[in-house]
């Protein structure tokens, strides 16, 4: 298959796109390498410097005839979209909405999106399945619901193809500080630096922590599986004190926290449920918190100065 990957010099789209072409498909990355690297766009991938919302996409378009656009470029911090609504929505919701109107004028068959457990706000059950309401608490979280609200749309009025992944807090050696689970990133390099990592809030809200390897492992189930939202992540609630530990014992730290006021628009406890993954993808997590914590505290320790 043809495929574009946006995002795809970033922490997840990077994965995926090295994933897809070891699956033997042809890889385009789009990436505008504001958060993405260059390095990490995998050897063998096209490459373009470019956003979404530039209009020579169109000519990247005409010239691969994509058959998949796996959609991972994205604004990703909660707390720049509650400071910054606007600037979130021209790259969440505009840039996105660009790029399905591309996919549907050049008749792509399918249109993989990287969602995100922040459509469901604080949801009243947990695990949290996918028919829960949507009740999102930041501007990120809306941008989210909505180009879902856009997918939902376009595949009844022109039967295109569509699967959401709402991504659980996906963790991993290339997580950058301010996504959704940078929190695992910025603690493990303060605890290897001798700094006291900060906790906002009280440090009993939990996260979903998913190991980037499973959510890579999904994108290639969902080439040719899967419709509409589904949920991607362990089940599993981890309490950010909780993992404050973890990490601190693995790594050897022993100084105490450092607690700060919550920040606006976050969620205080989240976990979602994986069976329809497990139904209609045949995925499953396979790696375990604790073994995916080593491997990212193995990774950062040669790279802390």
């Amino acid at each position: 298959m043809r495929i574009l990957v946006t995002g795809g010099a970033g922490f997840i789209g990077s994965g995926v796109a090295a994933a897809y072409l070891q699956a033997g498909h042809d890889v385009v990355v789009v990436d505008n390498l504001s958060t993405g690297r260059r390095d990490w766009v995998p050897a063998g991938a096209c490459f373009y410097e470019m956003d979404v919302t530039d209009p020579g996409l169109e000519r990247v378009f005409a010239d691969h005839r994509f058959d998949v656009v796996n959609h991972h470029a994205a604004q990703v911090s909660v707390t720049r979209s509650v400071t910054d609504p606007a600037g979130d929505a021209r790259t969440n919701i505009l840039g996105s909405l660009a790029l399905l109107g591309l996919a549907v004028r050049f008749r792509v068959r399918r249109f993989i999106f990287a969602s995100s457990c922040a459509v469901y706000g604080q949801a009243d059950r947990r695990p949290t399945p996918e028919s829960a309401p949507l009740r999102p608490l930041s501007p990120y979280g809306l941008a989210k619901r909505v180009v879902e609200d856009y997918l939902r749309l376009y595949g009844e009025l022109t039967g295109l193809e569509w699967v959401a992944l709402r991504y659980a807090n996906v963790y991993g050696p290339r997580a950058k500080p301010h996504t959704e689970a940078g929190v695992v990133t910025v603690f493990i390099t303060q605890m290897l630096r001798g700094e006291r990592p900060t906790i906002f809030g009280d440090g009993r809200q939990t996260r979903d922590f998913i190991h980037v390897d499973d959510v890579v492992d999904a994108n290639l189930r969902a080439l040719d599986r899967g419709a509409g939202p589904i949920n991607i992540g362990t089940g599993r609630e981890t309490s950010i004190l909780g993992l404050f530990r973890m990490l601190a014992r693995m790594i050897g730290f022993e100084a105490p926290p450092v607690f700060a006021p919550a920040r606006p628009g976050e969620v205080r406890f989240s976990s979602l449920d994986r069976t329809l993954a497990g139904e209609v993808l045949g995925w499953s997590p396979r790696v375990d918190l604790a073994e995916g914590l080593v491997r990212v505290v193995d990774t950062l320790r040669g790279g802390v100065g």
